[in-house]
């Protein structure tokens, strides 16, 4: 007979035959995990659908099937529905929360710029014109992590002894959920840098400088596998971002996001972005003074 649930995390109703009670899987709605309820039972945030022998109750399960199931038999159905949310709903999830980590960036990188009048730059160097402070490190402040930012030794590189507590902290902000190669004290998020880009190097990374518009401008993007611990002052080249796109591109694949990544633009909005635009407008979205027009992308 089969057992009529709800998602607990969204309310999406279904139905699943009996001998799939007690197993795990994820919501076709919304992707959450929802563990199929035993037989008799009930799951879900509104009212449970009752099976009866009446022709009105009898509609609503057929209604719910449909709905739920379309023609699909309850049996192996439910199945192929599950295992189809396998490969969709996880991935929808997972993009989601790493889009929400950038968002999370930019609204930071913005309350820097409110209290400096200017983003952080992408490194701080030392006496010597070498990189040794990143930009991670500076917003800390903005991101909940005053702590962190207060016992961190700016009188010594990122990765002196003095500053092995931070590089062996977990920032859960700094780390795309779906990065399957990253360490936990890794970072997902990287800034482009390079001529044009607003991060260029000794040029002003303010919103004033960024001619092309804030929501043309690419300001930060997500780097799959980076290897670089959040504290590192390293970050990404225009010309490698560049090369990730077109149909001749022969740059690393950046994203576990099947078919593109996630980029911060400089207004702190997140967009996706596909790996098959033209690499012409993914340079003309990744400098900030090119005047280059983008169109829709």
């Amino acid at each position: 007979m089969p057992i009529s649930f709800s998602c607990p995390h969204c309310g999406h109703a279904t139905q699943a035959a009996d001998h799939f009670a007690g197993q795990t899987g994820p919501c076709v709605s919304c992707g959450a995990q929802v563990t199929i309820p035993m037989a008799g039972g009930y799951q879900g945030g509104g009212p449970p659908v009752r099976s009866s022998s009446s022709s009105s109750a009898g509609a609503m399960v057929g209604f719910v099937l449909v709905a739920a199931l379309g023609v699909m038999i309850v049996g192996g159905g439910v199945l192929a529905l599950l295992l189809l949310a396998v490969k969709t709903g996880p991935q929808r999830a997972p993009r989601n929360e790493c889009a929400t980590n950038l968002k999370q960036i930019g609204l930071a990188m913005h309350n820097y710029h409110d209290v400096y009048k200017t983003f952080p730059p992408a490194f701080i160097p030392d006496e010597n014109g070498e990189p040794e402070r990143s930009w991670r490190v500076l917003l800390l402040p903005f991101l909940d992590q005053q702590t962190m930012f207060q016992q961190y030794d700016f009188n010594e590189p990122w990765d002196a002894p003095e500053n092995q507590f931070a590089v062996s902290t977990d920032v859960p902000t700094y780390r795309c959920p779906s990065d399957p190669t990253s360490a936990p004290t890794d970072t997902s998020y990287v800034v482009l840098t390079g001529p044009g880009t607003i991060f260029e190097e000794g040029k002003d990374p303010s919103i004033r400088n960024i001619i092309d518009g804030t929501s043309n401008t690419i300001m930060a993007v997500e780097l799959s596998g980076s290897g670089i611990n959040w504290c590192e002052p390293k970050d990404l080249d225009v010309a490698e971002f560049v090369a990730m796109f077109g149909t001749s591109r022969t740059g690393m694949s950046s994203s576990p996001h099947p078919g593109g990544l996630n980029v911060l633009m400089a207004d702190g909005s997140v967009q996706f972005l596909s790996f098959n635009i033209d690499a012409t407008l993914a340079e003309a979205l990744a400098t900030c003074n090119g005047q280059e027009p983008v169109g829709a992308w």
